[in-house]
């Protein structure tokens, strides 16, 4: 089993700051997330590739899902650059370390490093545990000194840490000071709550850090319930902590942990920390994406350094400059991160704007026709369109503005039908019939088709027509379907937006369309998605054969 990618128990170079993930544990309590087996091992990949130093794979022995994945890593995970870390707990009060399952299911898990959480809140002690003090010291003390007994790297979740240290400072020293003589690796002070701030960390971290005078080296572990998951990591480093853990997009319980893909960047490119290494940092982009896939949840757009807005400009004054001069608007190189700068059209774009996005397309366009199209996006904008989500539309829109026209298909009219006759005999009560008139070349086809939705239906109807003739289609499925009523006071009038997303298992697009008519609006997205995945296929095949 290859899970020991780390030279050495707590190994801390000087200006390195160890990066420690736990989003398959911590992250994985988020709500709306269920990771499958699958899912967690592909994480772990990511979190390998990515070079983090220490991976959290869960709690051997609390849930069947841990239990298999423990059973499954020895043969399907590969760990070149990380450490596997198994989590758990300290033994019961008044048990005994060699009778408590919780530590044998960590010993038994074949991770050479485990981090085990203990209370340092005297409140918890008396309170949640219900018994003493002297007691809660004695658990983490013996359940420290029993694991270092089985050869195992030992890392100590100080929980509740900042908000004990706060009400009884003795009380909490004492448990770290009982986890060093039992031989812990590492202090890990935790604000389990979420509810400190940046000056509370760094005073805490900072003394804690003297405190010990480096006997034993200090990590932190924040949750973002004030939104300063972030902030507070960093100024536990300036506090003198030599690790963070933290999860990938910030996923965790309640409002998240600190977000591992924001720390990693500031504490390398702002702070000059080294963290992963620095050949990974274009690696962030694509990592905080595939994960975001991977639990099924839409990263944030403006996510700081990944998100696909992190770089984006709008405003005409910006992209005039930043064409001139890329730094005066972007803060780091997009490409550093693995990002890239974007140019977004808009009502608010300028010619500067618009011939910038043709470059970034390849397309040539002469002044007027730059002038004919800013014209034209700012009279589609005024009526409802919003081209800065709709890459695939605007695209078509700047082609045709060159005189392009998609020659693969003709669409002579078409009707939608729903009908309720057969609603005791069909689970979805209503059925949807699209009818289609296409032409493609000279022939003419009239197709009818079913959906569970004039969308679906008008689909199926216009692939059954064409797709005979242009079988790439195959691979071009719409993923997501939004309606936006613009006007409401206007009722059942008003006009409405739609957005159609699709993916060719390549890429994603989005088009758009805009109507009082709903069907009409979801019918010129729809054909607009269909024909840039054409688009798509006829210019990757240009490009292989220039290749060949």
């Amino acid at each position: 089993m290859s899970t020991d990618g780390v030279s050495g128990p707590a190994a801390t170079a000087a200006g390195e700051i160890q990066i420690y993930d736990t989003t398959l544990r911590d992250g994985s309590q988020l709500e709306g997330i269920s990771l499958t087996v699958d899912d967690k091992l592909r994480i772990a990949e990511q979190l390998d590739w990515l070079g983090v130093h220490y991976i959290e794979a869960g709690w051997p022995g609390a849930n069947p899902k841990d239990d298999e994945l423990y059973r499954r890593i020895p043969s399907e995970l590969h760990l070149s650059t990380s450490r596997l870390v198994a989590f758990g707990s300290t033994r019961r009060p008044r048990g005994k370390v060699d009778s408590d399952d919780t530590l044998r299911h960590l010993v038994e898990s074949g991770a050479p490093a485990v981090c085990i959480v203990g209370k340092c809140w005297d409140y918890h002690v008396t309170e949640a545990l219900r018994t003493t003090l002297d007691e809660g010291v004695a658990m983490v003390a013996d359940s420290i000194g029993y694991l270092k007994a089985q050869g195992l790297e030992v890392l100590f979740d100080a929980e509740h840490f900042f908000d004990g240290y706060r009400h009884n400072p003795e009380f909490s020293l004492r448990v770290l000071e009982a986890a060093v003589q039992a031989g812990a690796d590492r202090l890990v002070l935790c604000d389990t709550n979420g509810g400190s701030l940046p000056n509370d960390v760094e005073r805490t971290v900072r003394e804690v850090v003297g405190y010990f005078g480096g006997e034993a080296p200090v990590g932190v572990h924040l949750h973002d319930d004030t939104g300063c998951g972030v902030a507070n990591a960093l100024a536990g480093v300036i506090g003198g902590a030599t690790q963070v853990q933290g999860t990938i997009n910030g996923y965790g319980e309640r409002t998240g942990n600190c977000n591992l893909i924001t720390i990693i960047p500031n504490l390398t490119l702002k702070m000059g920390y080294r963290t992963i290494p620095e050949d990974r940092l274009d690696r962030l982009t694509p990592v905080a994406h595939h994960v975001a896939e991977l639990v099924n949840m839409t990263l944030n757009p403006q996510a700081p350094y990944v998100g696909p807005s992190a770089f984006a400009h709008k405003a005409g004054l910006h992209v005039s400059a930043i064409a001139r001069r890329p730094d005066a608007y972007e803060h780091v190189t997009p490409d550093v991160v693995g990002n890239g700068t974007r140019f977004v059209v808009s009502e608010m774009a300028g010619r500067s704007t618009v011939m910038l996005k043709a470059e970034e397309l390849g397309l040539d366009l002469d002044g007027p026709t730059v002038s004919h199209v800013v014209d034209t996006l700012k009279q589609l904008e005024h009526e409802g369109y919003h081209f800065e989500v709709a890459d695939a539309s605007l695209e078509l829109l700047m082609r045709r503005a060159t005189g392009w026209r998609q020659e693969w298909f003709t669409v002579e009219s078409f009707r939608v039908i729903a009908d309720d006759l057969l609603a005791e005999r069909t689970p979805m009560g209503i059925t949807t019939e699209a009818t289609v008139k296409v032409h493609v070349g000279e022939e003419r086809f009239v197709t009818v088709a079913e959906g569970n939705g004039p969308v679906n239906a008008l689909d199926r109807a216009l692939r059954a027509g064409i797709g005979r003739f242009y079988p790439q289609l195959e691979h071009v499925h719409l993923t997501d379907f939004k309606v936006r009523v613009l006007d409401t006071q206007k009722g059942t009038g008003a006009v409405t937006r739609v957005l159609i997303d699709t993916t060719d298992g390549d890429a994603s697009w989005t088009t758009i369309g805009v109507s009082e008519n709903i069907i009409e609006a979801s019918w010129a997205a729809l054909l607009d998605s269909l024909v840039y995945g054409l688009l798509r296929s006829e210019l990757r095949e240009g490009e292989s054969a220039h290749d060949d």
